[in-house]
């Protein structure tokens, strides 16, 4: 799992008779490796020959050897007799008083081994070679070296290739998993944990496969108190059982170690008193538990931590943890959390101090710590009433952090210790968005609305449960739901006291989420709440960087519903990049497919695709139900584009459409656009027709409109423009007087293929002719291409002409193939002959690279750059460096002649 990649390298090795070697620590799936291989071999008609390395026989000489030939020593007889007596005497078959000659016998098994591949094809396998006898693998490496054709993997543990083995061979390093695949792993895990405990497990895990399997399993029988490491025997079996051999220091060390969670190994040698001498810690490294270096502890492996831990009796454990904590006194944080693993029970002291600790924590974003701080602060609360609001103020933190199941871990928590209406409010906002990401958008609108009436006293903590109601409204797309949002703001006024709600802390956030808000209820104000919130001032710091980023988001929000995508793309981007930095993408959670979408749509694919990646990971890590689903059919939707292969599959059922009517929506679309480049437009009409009911409501309030082209496309190829010309006229008496500039040409591109004859060339012109379309470049062009398709079947292939062009070099640049192949055909058609357009020359940069390349080709300078991006003008120097090469320039100058920012 999450090894494809590793795998088809091994398949190519195989394939073309080459020799791998493979390496990694303990856990990381190299015999499961080379048993996918070895399989796929045999299948393939291959005789697989293995050999597994042992400690136990690593001194016997030939033993692997053995192992290797066994399935081939039936053929010895036909060897010539120095050969065969060299291999019988090396594997005991008959005495000898000396032993055989090496070089015979390198001769011998190299013999055995040709000869059987002209037989038939052959692999050879070896794991555990740093294992292997000597011997052996000295036999295997001479004929590892002179075998042309057959296929041979091997795998050690390490970094390096291990004694014996030729430094040369090519090598395949497996590192830890991926996010997303590791979270897939353990969710496929018997009774694989949820909430807070998944979340630690996959922190201590490190991606290393077998520690995620061995740590799920001892996760059944429960976790430490505060998140601590999880035991069990088979974590003692596979680790704990080298310490009795290891000296009373030594084993000190290891426990202040491994409860220490920080590798600082100054700090672990005072709180332990061992003195400065590193003498200590060599009997451990020799047992290969950690490696110290550069003043670090680092154990090996996540179960060799766990099994240190665990392998000492509770009272050394909590003194260790107490002496830690006297060891960090200028360090709050740390200390705070030792004071918490050593307090057995309930303590005032330790709950305020781990309540600091996650005050500094959520202040630099770090929603993640903070959670866990606070939910440990809850724990030691003698009060129920501190228990209550900090068990609330864990849920808020560990809704920022995107972690659904622990916030539903958390709720019932507040709601059986309190009845105060604010604490429960922010309770029911963090567990609200945990039902909606998972799908469940009318369970989730039922806990906010009950929250909200009668409202708490506070105004920020109603503006809070509003805007995550509004975030349900749009998800859902149920018109019920949009009409209290408005009402429920009306009249909150400004914040009373202080607030918990860091990101509310600030006059411009709220204002910002305010508008965001409102815009989601109805989208028709968006324009004039946008140019509110830009026309405030926002000058000065606010309190912290929290508020500051909700502004950049509120900002970013609101311009994706007033249409206004580039001002959106470069607001999210501002935001997603701070908020990766601190690994807290919850707040933004629910805006990532609008993200993917306007990429889509301003023609940034290459982009797109990087954001949904990154995006599908943090659904698979933190189970985000909708969100996957949603990911799915944007990554459908650029592929169809694209004429890839396009199917959202298990998205159709992931979540109820009915009460997800965004993901409906978004996965409607994406069917139609794989049916349209497959030239089936019967299919693509049926799918953009289910985004109407019958008297032109739209399945989703905001989605829905925007295909309303698209669906006239579909209704002009199939002959149903008369009744699709009413859908249209439905849509733009929805979007109100004032339509912005995208439905505005949408309309027009539908009025033109679907209404009057007489007025078709009128609206074909103004869904072409205005500059402020060149922000969505894939819709321009395909109403060019349709512009130009109709000139011709009007007999004026000259005026249709210059149309195709522009659409074909558009389409080719987007990388748009069954849109370009159309235009082509129909530029051919025209009269003219016709060349491929060039493709986009940035594509081969990353998103970064690409963005900066665009800014320097606009004038701006590397110190400009680095601000808006928010990097060092280092950085920004060394990417152009490297980009130059790539584009074929050697100035700056030489970009803006290049580059056609979309």
């Amino acid at each position: 799992m999450g090894r494809d990649a590793e795998l088809a390298r091994i398949q190519d090795a195989v394939t073309h008779g080459r020799t791998l070697l493979v390496l990694g620590e303990a856990g990381t799936g190299k015999t499961r490796l080379l048993t996918a291989a070895a399989g796929l071999a045999r299948d393939d008609g291959s005789t697989a020959l293995s050999a597994q390395g042992s400690e136990a026989e690593a001194h016997h000489s030939f033993a692997s050897l053995h192992q290797l030939l066994l399935p081939l020593l039936g053929h010895l007889p036909a060897l010539p007799a120095h050969q065969r007596a060299a291999l019988d005497t090396a594997f005991g078959r008959v005495l000898a008083d000396t032993p055989p000659d090496p070089m015979l016998l390198r001769m011998a098994v190299l013999t055995l081994l040709t000869e059987a591949a002209r037989r038939h094809r052959l692999l050879i396998t070896a794991d555990d070679v740093q294992h292997i006898d000597r011997d052996s693998l000295d036999v295997l490496a001479f004929v590892l070296r002179r075998t042309d054709g057959i296929p041979a993997l091997l795998a050690a543990r390490g970094h390096t290739p291990p004694d014996g083995v030729p430094a040369d061979l090519p090598t395949l390093l497996l590192g830890p998993l991926g996010e997303r695949a590791a979270a897939e792993l353990l969710d496929a895990q018997p009774h694989a944990p949820t909430g807070r405990a998944r979340s630690e497990l996959l922190r201590q895990a490190h991606g290393n496969p077998l520690a995620l399997i061995e740590l799920s399993r001892a996760a059944a029988t429960g976790v430490l108190p505060g998140g601590g490491l999880p035991q069990s025997q088979r974590i003692q079996h596979l680790y704990a059982a080298r310490l009795p051999a290891l000296p009373d220091t030594t084993r000190r060390l290891l426990l202040y170690a491994a409860a220490s969670q920080y590798d600082d190994l100054v700090t672990v040698m005072d709180a332990a008193g061992t003195g400065p001498d590193l003498t200590a810690w060599a009997p451990a490294e020799d047992a290969g538990l950690v490696t110290v270096a550069d003043g670090r502890v680092v154990f090996r492996h996540p179960l060799a931590r766990a099994g240190c831990y665990h392998a000492a009796p509770a009272h050394q454990r909590q003194q260790a943890h107490r002496d830690l904590a006297a060891a960090l006194t200028d360090d709050p944080s740390r200390r705070a959390w030792h004071l918490a693993a050593a307090c057995p029970g309930r303590d005032e002291t330790v709950a305020a101090a781990l309540e600091d600790t996650a005050r500094l924590a959520e202040r630099c974003g770090g929603f993640h710590a903070a959670a866990r701080a606070l939910q440990r602060a809850a724990e030691c609360s003698p009060d129920p009433a501190d228990r209550a609001r900090r068990y609330a103020k864990a849920l808020h933190a560990a809704t920022n952090a995107a972690d659904p199941s622990w916030v539903r871990e958390l709720y019932g928590q507040v709601t059986a210790l309190t009845a105060d209406r604010d604490v429960l409010g922010m309770a029911a906002c963090g567990v609200a968005m945990a039902l909606s990401l998972s799908g469940h958008q009318r369970q989730a609108a039922q806990v906010l609305t009950d929250a909200l009436d009668p409202p708490p006293a506070s105004g920020t903590t109603v503006l809070a449960l509003t805007s995550v109601l509004g975030a349900v409204a749009y998800q859902s797309g149920l018109p019920d739901l949009r009409p209290p949002v408005t009402r429920f703001l009306t009249g909150t006024g400004e914040r009373d006291g202080d607030t918990p709600y860091s990101e509310l802390s600030s006059h411009d956030s709220r204002a910002a989420v305010r508008a965001t808000t409102l815009s989601a209820a109805d989208p028709t104000q968006a324009p004039a709440l946008l140019h509110g919130i830009r026309r405030r001032a926002h000058t000065g710091e606010p309190p912290d960087q929290v508020a500051d980023m909700t502004w950049t988001l509120g900002i970013a929000g609101a311009a994706w519903y007033a249409d206004e995508h580039d001002l959106s793309v470069e607001t999210f981007r501002q935001a997603y990049a701070r908020l990766s930095a601190y690994g807290a993408m919850g707040p933004v959670a629910p805006t990532l497919t609008a993200m993917a979408g306007a990429l889509i749509d301003t023609g940034r694919w290459t982009e797109a695709e990087e954001h949904l990646e990154r995006t599908a990971t943090l659904a698979a890590v933190h189970a985000l139900t909708f969100l996957r689903a949603d990911v799915e059919a944007l990554h459908a939707t650029l592929r169809a584009l694209r004429g890839e292969p396009a199917d959202p599959g298990p998205a159709w059922t992931a979540v109820d459409l009915d009460e997800n009517r965004a993901t409906h929506a978004r996965l409607l679309r994406a069917a139609a656009t794989a049916a349209t480049a497959a030239g089936d437009h019967e299919s693509a009409h049926r799918h953009l027709r289910r985004l109407f009911d019958d008297d032109g409501t739209p399945l989703h309030y905001f989605l829905s409109p925007r295909s309303i082209a698209d669906l006239a496309a579909a209704a002009h190829r199939t002959g149903r423009q008369e009744e699709t010309a009413p859908l249209v006229d439905a849509v733009r008496a929805a979007l109100g007087p004032r339509p912005t500039t995208r439905t505005t040409l949408l309309l027009h591109h539908a009025a033109a293929l679907t209404g009057d004859p007489a007025h078709t060339e009128h609206h074909f012109r103004l869904a072409t002719v205005n500059p402020a379309a060149d922000q969505w470049p894939l819709a321009r062009a395909q109403a060019r291409l349709h512009y130009a398709q109709w000139l011709r079947r009007r007999r004026r292939p000259l005026d249709a002409r210059p149309l195709l062009a522009v659409a074909l070099e558009t389409f080719t640049r987007l990388g748009a193939a069954p849109l370009a192949e159309e235009a082509r055909v129909e530029l051919r058609a025209s009269g003219v002959a016709t060349a491929p357009a060039r493709t986009d020359p940035l594509a081969g940069l990353t998103a970064q690279q690409r963005e900066i390349v665009r800014l320097a080709a606009r004038g701006l300078r590397n110190r400009e750059i680095a601000e808006q991006l928010m990097l060092s003008p280092r950085t920004v120097s060394s990417h152009l460096y490297q980009v130059y090469p790539k584009l074929g320039v050697s100035s700056r100058n030489q970009l803006r002649d290049l580059v056609q920012d979309p």
